[in-house]
């Protein structure tokens, strides 16, 4: 999300909003009814991207699960008012339609960290993602420390997460690992 509002002024749903940005260039991602412009993406943002939607869709591919990985560009809807667009997603099932937009039921949220992006990874879409009932795991990634913030589901309301630089991360559900180095794009 960027850190500046755009028009239009007046507050969104999120099928209002979806209809307003459908046919945009830019990109965005509304919070609370509020219409956020997402700032550009450095190379390094967009590399370790990349890396993290290969190696999901890898992972899932060897594990000869029923799920796909979606990179960015498909909506995540949180609530009436909230909808965001992860970095990579990864969901369970038949596929999507192919002229969909949203996501409906992602099982894996993932957020590459930038200097603009930091603090809304960290809070408001944490929160938000974890509001919807089939996500199970929201990584954060950053790619400068080369390192990777798990928060999983736990019992009940619990939110467990581990900070790692090196070796698996277990997302079950749906049931595979995903190496940490394979996270970031080759020096």
């Amino acid at each position: 999300m960027g850190v500046m509002s755009v028009q239009p002024k007046s507050r969104m749903s999120v099928e209002e909003f979806l209809a307003w940005a459908e046919h945009r260039p830019e990109r965005f991602e509304l919070f609370d009814g509020e219409v956020f412009a997402m700032a550009p993406q450095r190379v390094r943002h967009a590399e370790t991207k990349f890396a993290v939607q290969f190696a999901l869709r890898a992972g899932l591919r060897d594990a000869g699960l029923p799920c796909h990985m979606l990179p960015d560009g498909v909506t995540v809807r949180v609530d009436d008012a909230t909808s965001f667009e992860p970095d990579a997603l990864v969901y369970c099932g038949p596929r999507l339609d192919a002229d969909a937009t949203v996501a409906p039921t992602p099982v894996i949220v993932v957020e590459v960290l930038s200097s603009s992006t930091g603090r809304i990874d960290t809070g408001q879409k944490l929160a938000g993602y974890f509001r919807i009932p089939s996500v199970m795991h929201y990584l954060i990634i950053d790619p400068v420390k080369r390192m990777v913030i798990h928060h999983k589901r736990g019992a009940e309301t619990l939110i467990e997460t581990r900070i790692t630089a090196a070796g698996p991360i277990d997302l079950t559900p749906p049931g595979f690992r995903l190496d940490v180095a394979a996270c970031f794009a080759e020096s």
